[in-house]
Order: C-alpha cells, then sequence, then structure tokens
C-alpha cells in the first residue's frame, strides 16, 4: 500500500508540472503542492526499503535501496525542493525525473504483488496450514 501511495505523490507532481506548463496553474501555487508532496514521499520509500531490510526481503531491499540513496542525496545537498524561480526552466527536467521515478514505482508495485499472488499460490499447493490461520492469506 505504501508504494502505491508514493506513486499517487509522483502523479499527483506530474500533473502539477502540466498544469504549468500548459498555464493552468501559477508558478507558486505548483511549486507548493510539488514540495508538499516531496518529504513525505522520501520518508515512505526510506520506511518502505526499512521494512523490507527488517523482514527479510533482501531482493526488494536492493531494489529499492539505490532510490532511498538518491533520495538521501537530494536532500542533503538541499535540492529536493523545487525553486519557483527556476521552474519554468527546469520544467522538462523535472517532468522527465518524475515519469522515471513513476515508471520505478509501478514496476516495483508489480513485483510486490507478483511476489504476493506467488507465495500464497505457493502456500496453497504445498497445504501450508500455519500460513493460513495466522490470517496472512
Amino acid at each position: 500500500m505504501t508504494q502505491l501511495r508514493t506513486s499517487i505523490f509522483t502523479r499527483e507532481e506530474l500533473i502539477c508540472l502540466s498544469d504549468l506548463e500548459f498555464d493552468y496553474i501559477n508558478p507558486y501555487d505548483s511549486t507548493a503542492r510539488i514540495n508538499r508532496l516531496v518529504i513525505p514521499e522520501f520518508v515512505i520509500q526510506g520506511f518502505l526499503c526499512l521494512l523490507f531490510l527488517l523482514t527479510g526481503c533482501w531482493f526488494m531491499c536492493l531494489i529499492t535501496a539505490p532510490l532511498v540513496y538518491y533520495h538521501t542525496q537530494l536532500y542533503m545537498k538541499r535540492k529536493h525542493l523545487v525553486d519557483v524561480t527556476e521552474i519554468f526552466n527546469l520544467l522538462n527536467a523535472e517532468k522527465k525525473y518524475r515519469m522515471i521515478k513513476l515508471a520505478y514505482y509501478l514496476i516495483l508495485f508489480f513485483i510486490v504483488i507478483y511476489r504476493l499472488v506467488s507465495s500464497s499460490v505457493i502456500a496453497l499447493l504445498e497445504g501450508d496450514d500455519e500460513a493460513v490461520d495466522t490470517g496472512i492469506l
């Protein structure tokens, strides 16, 4: 569910940038809306990576770790927020960055769904009553 939320945040950022490009919204409102979503997105992505690490899902942790590292670097360099005065100069780059991030989040979402379904099917086929009794499935 958290993976879906991060993709929704990125989608909202893309919508704000598209609205700005077609002059439906002013630059101040657009950057305020985008900047409001950046920190929660970073926190959710970091929490998700930590959750994968603590639960022993090493593959998923290794897939999400580069993005967490990149977000950390952006935050440390203070380049995570969109500047109102530079938004038109960086509009295409920001849209491209968020499109790549959205594709990344959607791929991760489908990997999680695939792994959930495959583990459920395997547990049901092998007769793993413990997983069914605990409510995991």
